[in-house]
């Protein structure tokens, strides 16, 4: 029923999901610099760019099809080994200009900036993102399936992406400008001597609250909406190669009042080779991790599993190659399961290969080998493979095959070796412009679990300028068990559906837009129980200044199984709750020096009472300095009960750029549920985009264990550098 409901729901969302008419894509030539121009951002008196531009950007916001308000200018340009891209940014009141951040890889969203991406492949789903700000950051990200900016939400942006390049920005009278050099080795492309490229340029006038895009894109969508973006011919991209080494060394002291003071050096190194402009080869010994930030404190309230994001760069990188399934619910390859312990301690990578990229100009390989060390009594020596295979075709469509393997040598309980396999098929056809189907079957392998051991979803989707539509339904079988995945809940059946409009008009003075909308989230166990229901019925407000209000109702159903302790004496007993909760969110103009952004919600919870407040206040000084303040409290009351439960999780980040390399951050973050504080720092100094010297500390005090307080401490300092045997 759940499927026929499915396909009722994608033939309105097809019929309903035509966008109007919107302007030509554009085209431009690419054209070889006689001279290489001097990158110091000052693009106007350089003689290398006395050449035809691209000009003529498109408001997406606020007056969506209009020119914009003020003019930008384009230089694609190139040599023998490198591509450059000069933009000016004219503003007639230069006074005005927003900076807001000087970090590699900072948010570009909070002032001014300018970003591109590059479809090298022509594929229309994956790309490259470079971006800067005035203040000369160097921002990059790696797109894939079109990534976000949709609320199909079937693809990949990852930030986390880092390659060589370099940028630099002046600001004048005129406005600003900016200069990017880009060595053809840091980009993947095809093997033709004369190449056309997808390209698209955006530029934020922060003050106007204003993004305007060369090649024009409607409302829902972002930079990375690929199959919209222009054409820029006549580029003659050698076939160049990388070879790079970064070593690193290590020094590491630990000190505890209930554990052994551990001094140790280390190191180890990582490769990346080119094994054609399209395919990379990496490698990795005695993988380190030290300069990630750390998990931040999260409070379940529920009776399944949390989701942990994946921080570590080496896993990161291209990692879109390898991610089947529905993100934050079940994932059949999840990297956290590699070198973390379910207790969230290391386990010590001996090393690893990957190989990732495109064969051909459509197909697109991902292959992955890591070998995590033996932990006496936590975990042995253990080998994880994955190999991914998608083949893209015309309109956004692909078919995809996955297999994850995990091989223990050895046994903690001295039985047999244990493995755990998943393999799956995926795959997404385009229809239309606006909309998508997309799916996977998955099984798993594991000794003592027979039958009933798949997994299937089919999704469908539609966006349009005026309307998105969403509807899924899930299907997990009780043995199914993917170890090197994730799964939030095991034995269910879930069905999604989401609609929204954007409504937007003319004659509104301050008020931009409108988004109404309905989702429904409903979760059925393997034995019928009717698990879990999700009713939102919201309206979000958005001004033009950039001041946003979400109003909005919840209706909420829980089906309890067995009772569980959501902390202690606060049981939640067996059987079905119904409850209801108001919703409101506030979130102020981000390109202020002071901002925040407050979600509350009030209502019931398990048949007793919740309020839920979560502020986060931001404030920054210039380019410089960022701070942000989390909070997050709960007060719970159960039936019956009078007494309150209150838990507080807090978090303090804040952020010193002496430069773009350089910059001093800390993390603060409390616990009141179980006691505990953390802290860590870390002074960064970047020599190139993945090395340079870092000084890490992190202590962590534990009030609830007992009698006592346990306090560790550990001090950091990492060195690498990367060598570049080709250059």
């Amino acid at each position: 029923m759940v499927f026929r409901y499915l396909l009722v729901l994608l033939i309105g969302m097809y019929g309903f999901g035509q966008s109007p008419g919107v302007l030509a894509a554009p085209s431009a030539q690419a054209v070889r610099l006689e001279t290489v121009p001097t990158l110091d951002g000052r693009v106007l008196s350089d003689a290398a760019w006395d050449r035809p531009s691209l000009s003529g950007f498109w408001q997406q916001r606020p007056v969506e099809g209009t020119r914009s308000t003020q003019e930008t200018e384009v230089y694609i340009g190139y040599t023998e080994t490198t591509l450059y891209v000069g933009i000016v940014a004219y503003d007639s009141d230069p006074s005005g200009i927003i900076v807001a951040d000087s970090r590699r890889d900072a948010s570009l969203e909070n002032g001014d900036n300018v970003s591109f991406i590059i479809d090298s492949f022509m594929d229309q789903q994956n790309g490259l993102v470079f971006g800067t700000n005035p203040a000369g950051i160097e921002y990059d990200a790696q797109v894939s399936r079109q990534a976000s900016g949709s609320m199909m939400g079937s693809g990949g942006f990852n930030l986390n992406w880092d390659t060589n390049w370099r940028v630099a920005t002046h600001i004048g009278d005129y406005g600003w400008s900016a200069e990017f050099e880009i060595p053809f080795r840091s980009l993947r492309f095809g093997n033709q001597d004369v190449q056309t490229w997808g390209f698209n340029f955006q530029r934020t006038i922060r003050r106007n609250n204003e993004i305007a895009y060369w090649a024009p894109i409607s409302r829902q969508y972002s930079l990375s909406r690929l199959a919209d973006a222009g054409q820029v011919a006549g580029i003659e991209a050698p076939a160049m190669r990388n070879f790079k080494i970064t070593p690193y060394l290590l020094g590491r002291e630990r000190t505890g009042n209930r554990i052994a003071s551990l001094s140790d050096q280390d190191g180890g190194f990582d490769i990346k080779y080119s094994v054609t402009p399209s395919l990379t080869l990496d490698a990795t010994y005695n993988t380190d991790f030290a300069q990630v930030e750390v998990d931040e404190f999260q409070i379940n309230l529920d009776r399944f599993s949390l989701f942990l994001p994946e921080q570590r760069p080496f896993f990161l990188e291209n990692s879109a190659q390898f991610t089947v399934g529905d993100p934050g619910e079940m994932e059949l390859f999840f990297s956290r399961r590699i070198g973390i312990a379910g207790d969230g301690s290391a386990i010590p990578i001996k090393g690893g290969l990957r190989l990732s990229g495109k064969v051909g100009d459509a197909t697109n390989v991902g292959l992955l080998h890591m070998q995590a060390d033996e932990v006496a009594g936590v975990a042995p020596q253990t080998d994880f493979s994955v190999a991914r295979v998608s083949q893209e075709f015309d309109n956004r469509s692909s078919l995809g095959f996955l297999v994850v393997n995990k091989e223990e040598n050895g046994s903690l309980d001295g039985g047999p070796n244990h493995y755990n396999r998943t393999y799956a098929v995926d795959g997404q056809l385009g229809l239309g412009d606006d909309a998508l189907l997309s799916g996977f079957v998955a099984k798993t392998d594991t000794p003592g679990l027979s039958g009933d051991d798949m997994a299937v979803r089919l999704a469908a989707a539609s966006d349009t300028e005026a309307w998105s539509f969403a509807g899924s339904v899930t299907h997990v079988g009780e043995n199914f068990n993917p170890e090197v995945g994730f799964l939030r809940r095991k034995d269910y059946t879930r069905v999604g559906i989401f609609g929204l409009n954007r409504w937007r008009d003319a004659s509104w003075d301050n008020l931009l837009e409108m988004r109404p909308h309905i989702a429904y989230r409903g979760w059925w166990g393997g034995d019928g129980l009717y698990e879990t229901g999700f009713w939102h019925v919201d309206n979000h407000w958005e001004w033009k200044s950039g001041f946003e209000i979400h109003t909005g109702v919840n209706f909420l159903h829980e089906g309890v199984r067995e009772s569980f302790e959501f902390a202690p004496g606060y049981e939640v007993a067996a059987g079905d709750y119904d409850d209801e909760e108001l919703q409101l969110v506030l979130i102020t103009d981000d390109s202020q020096p002071l901002s925040m952004r407050v979600t509350a919600k009030i209502g019931g919870y398990f048949g007793g009472d919740r309020v839920q407040v979560t502020p986060a206040i931001n404030y920054r000084v210039g380019e410089v300095f960022n701070a942000r303040l989390g909070w997050t409290l709960n007060e719970l009351k159960r039936p019956g009960n009078p007494e309150k439960l209150r838990i507080n999780v807090g978090s303090l980040r804040m952020t010193y750029s002496f430069s773009p390399q350089i910059s001093l951050q800390a993390l603060f973050q409390y616990n009141d549920a179980t006691d505990v504080v953390g802290a860590n720092l870390r002074f960064a100094w970047l020599t190139s985009a993945d090395a340079g010297f870092y000084l890490v500390y992190n202590e962590m005090r534990d009030e609830d264990v007992g009698m006592f307080t346990e306090k560790r401490r550990e001090w950091i300092l990492k060195f690498s550098h990367t060598f570049d045997l080709f250059n």
